[in-house]
């Protein structure tokens, strides 16, 4: 869309297209036996019950990306990853804490890309022993470096109040306000920086 065509949108184009904003909740492990699925599906169908954007669960391990850099790269893999990233508005990160810090998995597919994160925004759903807060404080430094606005709502789930035996994903009632409200904070942001790009 060009420069004038965006300058001179009309009122109702700009709250149709706001109504129709796209959310990817990324899940941040591609481990086998990983619990990252249930805590996306989840946030899924809270964010859902809203109507106010369109939620897709996206999965890092659906598109096989090899280390960036390494020989034999899958083409496809890593074109169809740019190419969903670039549909969405905005984030939501399903993010597990492995040694204080985020999946490499996870690294490896946000340097993947560069413009298709720029100027959107993100929240953050994590997990782990201390609810995932490191694996988070880590995120937003690289998010920062890709012009991802992060929200500050942030629910931490707790492996051992918010998961039966570590591996069945039981929530606590209180954790549903969090996402909610997680969310509150992510549509504005995400309607504000679509008018930057």
């Amino acid at each position: 869309m060009g420069f004038f065509n965006k300058l001179f949108r009309t009122k109702k184009e700009e709250e149709q297209t706001m109504a129709e904003l796209n959310i990817g909740i990324i899940i941040g492990s591609t481990r086998e036996g990983r619990v990252s699925p249930q805590v996306a599906q989840w946030v899924k169908e809270i964010a859902d019950q809203r109507g106010d954007a369109n939620y897709t669960v996206i999965d890092i391990a659906d598109y096989k990306l090899p280390l960036l850099g390494e020989p034999g790269q899958d083409a496809s893999g890593a074109q169809g990853w740019s190419e969903i990233i670039a549909k969405q508005d905005g984030f939501v990160f399903i993010v597990q804490e492995y040694n204080h810090s985020i999946t490499g998995a996870l690294k490896n597919a946000l340097d993947y890309l560069r413009v298709e994160w720029n100027n959107k925004a993100a929240g953050i759903v994590s997990y782990g022993s201390v609810g995932g807060a490191r694996a988070a404080e880590h995120l937003r430094g690289i998010m920062g470096e890709l012009l991802i606005a992060d929200v500050r709502v942030h629910p931490a789930l707790s492996l051992f109040t918010d998961f039966e035996n570590g591996t069945e994903f039981k929530p606590k009632e209180v954790q549903i306000d969090s996402v909610n409200q997680m969310l509150d904070q992510l549509i504005p942001w995400s309607k504000a920086l679509y008018t930057i790009r």
